[in-house]
C-alpha cells in the first residue's frame, strides 16, 4: 500500500491559487533569496507561466538548482492577464518582474506581499528588525 505524498504549504498554495483562476493559469513571479541574520538578499528572479498544479515542490526546486545560486528561500507573485485571466503576455511579465524587484530592492518587507517559502517548502514571512 502506497502513502499519499506528502504535500508543503508551497503544495498547498499552488493548488489554491490555480483553482482561484480559470482553466488558462497565471504568470509566476520568482526572486530567491539568501537569508543572513539581518537581511534577506535577492539573488536572482525569473517567472513561468503556470497551466496546471501538476507540479510540486520538488520539481520546482530542480528547476533553482538550474539558477547555479544557493539560495535559502523564494518569494512568488501570482498575476493574471485581466482581460484574459490567464498568463501574462511576455513584454508585460518582464516590466511587473522588474516592478517586483524594484520594491523588494526598496524595502524587504515587500516580500510579504507575495508568498515567502523557505528551501523546505514552508511559509515563511519577514518581520521588520528591531534595532539593539
Amino acid at each position: 500500500m502506497s502513502e499519499a505524498p506528502v504535500l508543503t504549504d508551497f503544495d498547498r498554495w499552488l493548488a489554491e491559487e490555480f483553482a482561484r483562476g480559470t482553466k488558462a493559469g497565471f504568470t509566476c513571479f520568482t526572486i530567491l533569496l539568501k537569508i543572513t541574520k539581518k537581511d534577506v538578499e535577492p539573488l536572482c528572479s525569473t517567472y513561468m507561466h503556470v497551466i496546471g498544479n501538476e507540479v510540486d515542490w520538488g520539481e520546482v526546486t530542480t528547476l533553482f538548482a538550474g539558477s547555479g545560486m544557493r539560495w535559502d528561500a523564494a518569494v512568488f507573485f501570482p498575476a493574471r492577464d485581466p482581460r484574459t485571466h490567464g498568463p501574462l503576455d511576455n513584454p508585460t511579465a518582464r516590466l511587473y518582474l522588474m516592478d517586483q524587484e524594484a520594491k523588494i530592492a526598496a524595502d524587504r518587507l515587500a516580500i510579504n506581499e507575495g508568498h515567502f517559502f523557505d528551501a523546505f517548502g514552508r511559509r515563511m514571512q519577514v518581520e521588520e528588525a528591531t534595532p539593539q
